[in-house]
């Protein structure tokens, strides 16, 4: 018996964006894992009864949405974290001459806390809700150039602790796809300056109130599900922070 999304069945509009939709639909279900190849395109086609040309648009899609990597001569595979590719995908801190490095990162501090009104709405969690809080300073060439404070659904992490934080060997990402089986494939970011607090001032060599870039993030997985809220503060005097269009 087929599975749903093996049915050819389609309800209107462009037909690339339903047969999009049906591979987006297995992916978060997980029927291919990341780093995973899906289908050859032939054997998908077949499957949504499309052409070749129709199933391709779909996935050039989920390719440019970065869902997707295509390898030459090996086949589309599903985006990991694993990879260096996503490795610089959401991080943005570049020297002032383009340079790109991926930081060290410290942990500061983790703890178990409640989700306040604004962290609740932005993580569509109840208020007061439990949720875990963690903060990072990112050093770059020896110096501290930013400090992130990450917190996420506690229901979506059972098992996260200040252990599996510090002895993770990649990406905080890394870790929620291979860790617990979230991905994060798209973030929502808002900038502004600001007067530096004192305690992420002493984190960074500054003094208090001296001016940082403040990014409020929220990361989402596939299905547009909201799993992690972070502020950062970043400090500019030396760096930059660059996010390209579509990434």
């Amino acid at each position: 018996m087929n599975r749903p999304d093996d049915v050819s069945l389609f309800t209107g509009g462009p037909l690339y964006k339903e047969v999009k939709r049906r591979l987006t639909d297995s992916l978060e279900a997980a029927r291919w894992k990341p780093g995973e190849a899906i289908p050859p395109e032939p054997q998908l086609a077949a499957r949504y009864g499309v052409s070749i040309g129709t199933l391709r648009k779909a996935i050039d899609e989920l390719v440019a949405e970065n869902v997707l990597l295509r390898q030459q001569g090996r086949g589309t595979f599903v985006a990991s974290h694993r990879g260096e590719a996503m490795r610089f995908l959401f991080f943005s801190i570049i020297g002032q001459n383009g340079s790109r490095q991926y930081p060290e990162v410290r942990l500061e501090r983790f703890q178990r806390a409640r989700a306040g009104d604004a962290v609740a709405q932005s993580l569509s969690v109840a208020p007061r809700a439990p949720v875990l809080q963690f903060r990072n300073s990112l050093w770059l060439g020896g110096e501290s150039v930013g400090v992130d404070d990450i917190t996420v659904p506690a229901a979506l992490f059972p098992g996260l602790s200040l252990t599996r934080l510090r002895e993770r060997d990649n990406t905080i990402y890394h870790l929620y796809e291979h860790g617990f089986g979230i991905s994060v494939m798209r973030i929502d970011e808002t900038l502004r300056a600001v007067a530096a607090p004192a305690d992420v001032a002493a984190l960074l060599g500054l003094h208090a109130a001296s001016p940082l870039l403040l990014v409020r993030r929220v990361a989402f997985t596939l299905n547009e599900r909201p799993v992690e809220f972070r502020l950062s503060w970043v400090n500019t005097a030396m760096h930059e922070y660059r996010r390209e269009a579509g990434s």
